[in-house]
Order: structure tokens, then sequence, then C-alpha cells
């Protein structure tokens, strides 16, 4: 933990007159309607493969303990529906993953895709992913980042909403121990345009656009970028 006392997630920071306070985030909260397979899904794996979005307000909180080892931590923001997840994580039964999502219906069908990977080394927590790398974990405590496909927020009101930026580059780059990788992939070349000068820019990474990570699975998402001849950005970088 950073903190000895955290400051409130997102949207739980009250005004004096008592109404919430409304920060720009990188996402919109959707739907948390289940369906059948999905309420099965979350019905078999949350309680041992969910933390609860209070459990990280504890000054206390002890990620270790939620995979009941010690293992080099791989944080992905916005799995989705967990396609990549699953594949990864049971090719890399050796790290824990932490799957930062906020979609509860997709965190439920990443619960169904790793179980059915074989996998267990996934834990899905529906805090807001910079709030949570900022307060909860620890300066070199992350080995790699992913980031596959965030919102790219195409309207340019809406570019503020973009999750990478000139803070958050910063902020990762003080998270990632020394050697860790940060994958990004879009399919929006805008945003790819924005990632690679922002990353440029801070000093502490190295690296820039690469060959598609060939571990990384194409997903349903990805398939429907390609379909409509988007072209798919894969960049990589290391903290020096």
């Amino acid at each position: 933990m950073s903190d000895s006392v955290r400051p409130p997630r997102p949207h739980h920071t009250l005004l004096e007159d008592g109404r919430t306070a409304r920060e720009v985030l990188s996402y919109t909260r959707r739907g948390s309607r289940f369906t059948p397979k999905q309420a099965v899904g979350w019905d078999a794996h949350h309680e041992a493969w969910v933390i609860p979005d209070e459990a990280v307000d504890d000054p206390d909180f002890d990620l270790d303990a939620w995979f009941g080892r010690s293992a080099p931590l791989v944080v992905e923001i916005g799995p989705g529906v967990g396609e990549a997840t699953a594949a990864l994580a049971a090719a890399h039964p050796e790290v824990n993953i932490l799957a930062l999502e906020v979609w509860l219906p997709g965190v439920a069908d990443g619960l169904t895709r790793v179980a059915e990977a074989g996998a267990t080394n996934v834990r899905f927590c529906s805090v807001d992913a910079a709030w949570l790398i900022e307060h909860v974990l620890t300066p070199d405590s992350i080995s790699e980042l992913w980031t596959f496909f965030p919102d790219p927020w195409h309207k340019k009101k809406h570019h503020k909403r973009r999750l990478i930026d000139a803070d958050f580059a910063r902020l990762v780059a003080q998270r990632l121990a020394p050697g860790g990788r940060w994958r990004l992939a879009t399919d929006w070349l805008p945003y790819a345009e924005q990632m690679a000068e922002v990353l440029d820019a801070e000093p502490a990474f190295e690296g820039g656009q690469v060959e598609r990570w060939t571990e990384r699975p194409v997903t349903k998402f990805e398939r429907k970028g390609l379909a409509k001849d988007r072209t798919i950005t894969d960049l990589a970088y290391v903290r020096k």
C-alpha cells in the first residue's frame, strides 16, 4: 500500500453539500444484469477470485493474501470479457494477474473463461484502475502492465477521458519495477499516436511501436476492428 489512509475511491468523494463529486473518468459503468451463463460463472467463482471494491479501502489490504502466494504481479486494465486474460493466465502460471474491470457482466464472463482455461492465478477487481494503482500498489511492484484496446473516446471533447495521458504515464513509471514492461494495443490510430507521444515524452520509459505480441490472442473486439479495416497498433515500453 502507498498511503496509511486511503482517499475515497472515484465517485465516493463527498462535497460540502453532501453530494457525490463527479470526477472525469476513463470509462462509463454499463449495465450490471447477468445472462444465465454469466450468473453461473459469477456464483461459482466470485468468492474466490473477485476482490470486493470495499476491500481495497482497508489500509492493511494485502494483495498477495488474495492470491494465496507472492509472485510477480501483472496488472491488466480493462480485460472486457477476459478472452486475453484467460489465455495469458494459463500460459503464465508463474505470475499473479490482477484484472481491473468495472463492467460486472464482463467480470462474470472472465471468471468463466479463466476457469475453462484451467488458470487459478487471476483476481478480478472493479475499482478504478488509476486510483488503485496510485493508492494501493507500491512503487516498483508491477512486473508488467497490459492495456489492450482502452476506450479511445473518439470525440475531441472527450479526449480528456482517455486513460493514457502524461499524469498516468508518470504514475505507471513509478509503479513498474525497473525493467518492467507496459504493453498496449489499440485499433484507433489517433489514440495510438497519442499513446506514443505521451510515453515517448516520459523519461522513465524507452520503447515504441512493436510487432504484434504473438502471445496475445485475437479477441472478438479486435476482430471487429479488423473487419472495419482498422489498423491494430501494438506498443511496448520498458521502465529504465
